[in-house]
């Protein structure tokens, strides 16, 4: 809890991952993936209970082992590729508050596929969801410069497309605003923002920029984190 303000976390963990099978229970430091969130959870003073949404009883094994509640299975239809998180928050939600017979203000989804988050983002994104007075509040990292939108192209017919056509005004990095990306830490939203607006973004969201995170969609994405947790980085 947090300023009065109760706190549920969501690890949204379906088993149908296409990358690498059953992703969120995959090995990163001997442990499964979705061990990590269980980790940053106990050092989160201000989340009153944490759940798995999960349509797997592995996961649901391996995330009741990392300390998340496992209070029912996601339902199938909202166990497709193409589900948006809104749907799982929301289902998460009513059905966890009819179930305990309270009602949670912050809702926090913290997805186990960016695992070297740490405890300040999460309490940074609550705080600041809070104080502010904002519908949600998303963790950003700043984008390369050889990501930006205006270096980027699209391949249309045989030829070679600026995605966007100010893109040849730009000679060198400097000339480029910088732009910034969700990197999967932490999303802190108002129930309200959820359930009212029906909306995980909201019309005055705010942010947390943290450092450089990898989001793992692939084997690479495990390697090169296993790297980075071996030298420390």
């Amino acid at each position: 809890m947090y300023k009065d303000k109760k706190v549920l976390a969501v690890v949204p963990a379906r088993g149908g991952s296409k990358g690498v099978p059953l992703k969120n229970i995959y090995p990163l430091g001997g442990r499964p993936l979705i061990e990590w969130v269980g980790d940053i959870i106990r050092e989160v003073p201000f989340i009153d209970r944490a759940i798995v949404s999960t349509d797997s009883k592995l996961i649901a094994d391996a995330a009741q082992k990392a300390g998340l509640e496992f209070p029912f299975f996601r339902p199938e239809s909202l166990s497709g590729d193409r589900i948006a998180d809104w749907d799982v928050l929301a289902h998460c939600l009513i059905d966890f508050e009819s179930l305990t017979k309270t009602e949670y203000d912050i809702i926090v989804m913290l997805q186990p596929t960016c695992p070297l988050r740490k405890p300040s983002h999460v309490i940074d994104s609550i705080v600041k969801v809070v104080d502010e007075e904002r519908d949600a509040v998303w963790t950003m990292s700043e984008t390369d410069s050889k990501g930006h939108p205006l270096k980027q192209f699209e391949l249309e017919n045989g030829n070679l497309k600026y995605y966007d056509e100010n893109g040849k005004k730009i000679i060198a990095r400097q000339q480029l605003t910088p732009v910034y990306h969700r990197n999967g830490a932490c999303y802190a939203i108002t129930r309200q923002c959820l359930l009212e607006k029906k909306s995980i973004f909201g019309d005055n969201p705010g942010y947390v920029i943290t450092e450089d995170l990898i989001s793992i969609d692939t084997l690479r994405d495990f390697a090169l984190t296993e790297w980075q947790l071996k030298n420390g980085l």
